[in-house]
């Protein structure tokens, strides 16, 4: 897929600056490595509001013994505490994956503005990938979504972590036939 945007005619500002998309993303992109650094699915999430960043976080779930934490939550987590506020009203969001079901609830609950994601998540992505609750008409907030930004750098983040995950568990299991 491509970078695509599609705005939500149920927001009341449509308008898009997406001059520093590229710029966070990367950004996000450092924070997904944090994740590899500790074995966890290399997912970065930072959120921008006026030009700063307000929350930022990378997945934890085994780590933390939580599978709520995700890159998404952490950094919504941490912007509704700086900002003393749970609705994140103007704000942007910049995840290197589509985000999940569970996210998107969370992103549609704390009124972010706009999410902006790197790699498509075919199997869970609820920006349009899989199914759209970003934007649903039934819902009472809809977001303005960009996808595909370092689109090839996201995804590639993603799948040498599952490519190596594989080549590990390979490598046990060859061990353990091995032993017995």
């Amino acid at each position: 897929m491509s970078n695509q945007t599609i705005n939500s005619s149920n927001s009341p500002d449509n308008s898009i600056d997406t001059a520093d998309d590229e710029k966070w993303m990367r950004y996000a992109l450092t924070l997904a490595e944090k994740a590899r650094a500790i074995n966890e699915v290399p997912v970065g999430a930072v959120i921008v509001k006026n030009g700063c960043i307000v929350g930022e976080g990378f997945n934890s779930p085994i780590q933390d013994n939580d599978p709520s934490a995700h890159a998404e939550m952490r950094a919504i987590q941490m912007a509704a505490v700086n900002l003393k506020n749970y609705r994140l009203v103007d704000a942007t969001l910049y995840v290197t994956l589509e985000p999940c079901p569970m996210c998107a609830g969370a992103i549609v609950h704390g009124r972010l503005k706009r999410v902006v994601f790197g790699a498509y998540d075919l199997k869970t992505g609820a920006g349009g990938s899989a199914m759209q609750l970003l934007q649903h008409d039934k819902l009472n907030h809809q977001c303005q979504i960009s996808g595909g930004v370092l689109e090839a750098e996201c995804a590639k983040t993603v799948s040498s972590f599952f490519t190596q995950r594989r080549a590990q568990i390979k490598a046990a299991k060859a061990a353990a036939k091995l032993k017995g």
